[in-house]
């Protein structure tokens, strides 16, 4: 039916006919735009704007209810469209392409986290951290939509919330990388979160035992109860191997004869196989494993199979010798430092360690430092003699 719209329609929208379940009210003023009322939805009535596409099929683009817009504004927008129609624009073909873009929920469950399972030991963590905050915030907003200051106040907020800087960068670098994804995949055209710069303060914890501390321990070891966890920290002070490393290390990985312990790349956090020469410590631990009945499996088997979380029995055995605030990993920052203080070059430290990186080796310079003063004043203590 085409008729001079007024507002008084939309105000108060005519009733559906009897018998029909909807009617359209064309408006002779704007050509296209018409009111369509439903008998579902009586006293209220929806504003369309009909048009050809490019193909040249009749398509509608809803512009809103009589409650959510006048009718002067409708004109407003329905020329507005009709003018970029004639441009060329498709506001219906837009609009299914913003609904084929997903919401972040969307993307990091059915595109994101399956590739992360496949490429990434640590997706657990991504997981925990898109759970915990990640998607509250961001959870139903379409990826294309999030914006760099909405990444920026989240990064901040974090930090604000007592979060420490190195953790709330964590947060930042798994949406930047998971964005990054969805540039690759074609699926958004920019990373709003690629110029978020991250906090990056220095939280590494230097901590290194000493030599009353190292004798406290040592005497905890010798007659600790649980042999399997005592044997394991000594053999991770004995090769300055990860914790994890230590866990996953199997018979098969060691050379008794060569005195060599591989570790798998799958085991190694740089993803590469590497080999750590074996000390006398580390054959002691070999031979008391041997002798407990170990020839075949895991290296560190404890009451309840190969072990998973050390921690509990860590904090025990640290309880026992008076060591405050003493990490696990520090007995790997403590196999570095004997190493250098023995005279050993950063590099040799690197492969010792397998560091990828030797910036990461070069939090131990200065250790190197004192041995090379301590090189120093021997050489003036030789020319003092000779005075």
């Amino acid at each position: 039916m085409r008729k001079l719209l007024t507002q008084s329609d939309l105000d108060r929208p005519p009733p559906c006919p009897d018998g029909k379940r909807r009617e359209e009210y064309c408006d002779t003023d704007v050509r296209g735009l018409y009111l369509e009322v439903r008998a579902t939805s009586p006293n209220q009535g929806t504003l369309y704007l009909r048009y050809k596409n490019a193909a040249g099929k009749t398509a509608h683009k809803r512009i809103g209810t009589t409650q959510e817009i006048t009718l002067k504004k409708a004109r407003v927008r329905a020329r507005k469209l009709k003018a970029e129609i004639a441009s060329g624009d498709d506001p219906q073909a837009q609009a299914r392409e913003r609904k084929a873009v997903p919401t972040w929920d969307e993307y990091f469950k059915i595109d994101y986290l399956p590739h992360a399972k496949q490429k990434k030991r640590t997706w657990k963590n991504d997981a925990d951290m898109h759970r915990c905050r990640v998607s509250e915030r961001f959870g139903a907003t379409p990826i294309d939509r999030i914006g760099r200051q909405q990444v920026e106040q989240f990064h901040s907020e974090l930090r604000e919330s007592g979060m420490a800087p190195a953790t709330a960068d964590h947060y930042l670098k798994l949406i930047r990388h998971a964005l990054n994804l969805a540039v690759d995949w074609g699926l958004i055209a920019t990373n709003p979160a690629a110029k978020v710069r991250q906090f990056n303060e220095d939280n590494q914890i230097e901590r290194y035992l000493s030599d009353d501390e190292l004798r406290r321990l040592m005497a905890v070891l010798r007659n600790y109860d649980n042999r399997p966890m005592a044997l394991l920290v000594l053999w991770l002070l004995a090769t300055g191997a990860r914790a994890g490393e230590a866990r996953a290390a199997t018979w098969e990985d060691v050379d008794y004869d060569t005195r060599v312990w591989v570790i798998r790349s799958k085991s190694s956090k740089s993803k590469r196989r590497r080999s750590i020469a074996l000390n006398d410590i580390a054959l002691s631990v070999l031979d008391e494993l041997k002798t407990a009945g170990g020839k075949s499996g895991p290296l560190f088997v404890g009451k309840r199979g190969p072990y998973r979380h050390l921690n509990r029995n860590w904090a025990r055995i640290c309880e026992a010798a008076g060591l405050l605030g003493l990490r696990l990993h520090d007995l790997r920052h403590t196999y570095a430092s004997m190493l250098v203080n023995a005279g050993h070059s950063l590099y040799e430290v690197q492969q010792a360690l397998g560091h990828s990186d030797p910036k990461v080796t070069m939090r131990y310079s200065h250790l190197s430092k004192e041995t090379l003063q301590k090189a120093a004043d021997s050489a003036a203590r030789r020319i003092k003699s000779a005075m």
